[in-house]
């Protein structure tokens, strides 16, 4: 099993280059991730995009000082552990911190050993803090944190205890079956049988035995009497997926099941009695069926007294590096494999593509990436092309060149003329610059992004400078 906690990389928020690469190395050596700034703005704009396990903060920095980072975090909600290190003597600084929401400090000269048992100490209360909420945000399966599916589970909690029917909508991918499955599993029938169908995989012709069984003889080839699946579900629940694609002639014997709680098996003579709930399910837009005159209104009013929306992971924000998290902690679990870290670009693909497939497209992506993945680390290599095109392209900026010359990396580039454009030269030394910033003056992160020796580095950031 892994943990979101130690997936996620440390932030490191201090000026010193030299005290910031010490911290950096040190914690990588402990097998962390980590990911340094030398000032308060560039952490919050870091972490606007990018989740991080902790935020280790000097108390004073240029500008913002680490106790008003430490404020605007906690005034936006946020969780992050967060330790903070100040001088020798300034106790008050500490205690301050703690009251404003810090999860522990540390104290200047910094022992190296304290580092690690302080950081061990607040990933710990993480992980013991996340296992709570990990329950509060499930339901049978069904992880969700936002307000829309806190509603959800609410609701479908409350319903799963009568014995109405009840329709679910959603687009495709967004875990129909799952929801009709908890709700069986939260309602008293959950001893019972719960038989799932999709409509559009049953041949019109047979539908009718499949749902209600037939005696013997009732057709050619009926040679022995059959059940259908009502009875089969006897006590349980029937769960009718793709309900939109019922024939409406089967539609009508439905909705006599529903309100008279009897079938009639193909060729039978007799009404049979039936306990079953029925769950309905479909991605599509009932109404314009209606008016279509291919769904009857007087079936879909009997189904949409009590009806339940799965929000689209698109409108599920919050939800999405939980699900994440979650995934990759199922299919590690299942294929016996232990992933320890995932690159921050494979994150951020994660987070920011669009899903028009909801949460199986992410499901299946993260399987792919768990299957792919090598040594413990999920990468970006190891995720579906279309979300690393997608992630390329939104993440992307129009290069230009600014008017101190600057090129970014990462697009296309206009039309070049002779007055515009530094030498390869230049570029590669303001790229190199860049980058360097980027990384907060870690020059082994630097030299890792760059795929070349630390070596090579200082000869060029040497050159530079001449």
């Amino acid at each position: 099993m892994t943990h979101q906690e130690n997936l996620l990389p440390l932030l490191v928020v201090e000026d010193d280059p030299a005290i910031r690469e010490l911290l950096e190395e040190e914690l990588q050596d402990a097998g962390y991730q980590t990911l340094g700034v030398p000032s308060a703005e560039e952490a919050i704009a870091l972490l606007s995009h990018t989740p991080v396990a902790m935020v280790i903060t000097d108390v004073r920095l240029p500008g913002m000082t680490g106790i008003q980072l430490l404020q605007q975090l906690r005034q936006s909600g946020s969780e992050v552990g967060i330790i903070v290190i100040t001088a020798f003597g300034t106790i008050d600084q500490a205690v301050e911190a703690l009251k404003l929401g810090a999860d522990d400090f540390l104290t200047k000269p910094l022992d190296l050993d304290a580092i690690r048992e302080a950081v061990f100490r607040v990933l710990e209360r993480q992980r013991l803090s996340l296992s709570h909420d990990t329950e509060l945000s499930h339901f049978h399966g069904i992880v969700g944190k936002s307000d829309a599916m806190q509603s959800l589970f609410h609701d479908a909690s409350r319903l799963a205890k009568s014995n109405a029917p009840i329709l679910i909508l959603g687009e495709s991918g967004t875990g129909k079956e799952l929801l009709a499955r908890a709700i069986h599993q939260e309602s008293p029938r959950h001893e019972a049988p719960f038989i799932p169908v999709n409509c559009a995989s049953i041949p019109a012709d047979l539908m009718e035995s499949e749902f209600f069984g037939h005696v013997k003889g009732a057709f050619t080839g009926a040679n022995e009497a059959r059940k259908g699946l009502f009875q089969t579900a006897q006590g349980g629940s029937l769960f009718l997926d793709e309900i939109g694609e019922m024939p409406i002639n089967l539609q009508a014997k439905l909705l006599r099941a529903l309100q008279e709680k009897t079938i009639r098996p193909v060729g039978g003579e007799r009404e049979e009695p039936v306990d079953v709930r029925i769950i309905a399910a479909t991605h599509r837009n009932l109404d314009k069926e209606i008016e279509q005159e291919s769904f009857r209104s007087d079936l879909f009013y009997r189904l949409e007294t009590f009806s339940l929306r799965i929000p689209p992971l698109r409108e599920r924000g919050s939800d999405i590096e939980h699900l994440i998290f979650a995934l990759i902690d199922k299919h590690a679990e299942a294929q016996d494999k232990q992933i320890e870290q995932i690159e921050p670009d494979a994150l951020n693909s994660l987070l920011h593509y669009s899903y028009p497939g909801n949460v199986r497209e992410l499901e299946n992506a993260i399987m792919r990436a768990v299957t792919l993945s090598e040594e413990g680390v999920l990468q970006h290599q190891d995720l579906p092309e279309r979300l690393r095109e997608q992630s390329h392209q939104d993440a992307g900026v129009e290069i230009t060149p600014t008017l101190t010359g600057e090129i970014l990396p990462g697009s296309q580039l206009p039309a070049p003329t002779p007055t515009r454009w530094p030498s390869l030269e230049e570029v590669e030394k303001r790229y190199i610059r860049k980058v360097l910033e980027a990384t907060g003056g870690n020059k082994r992160r630097t030299a890792e992004l760059l795929g070349i020796a630390r070596r090579t580095l200082y000869r060029r950031l040497e050159d530079s400078e001449e």
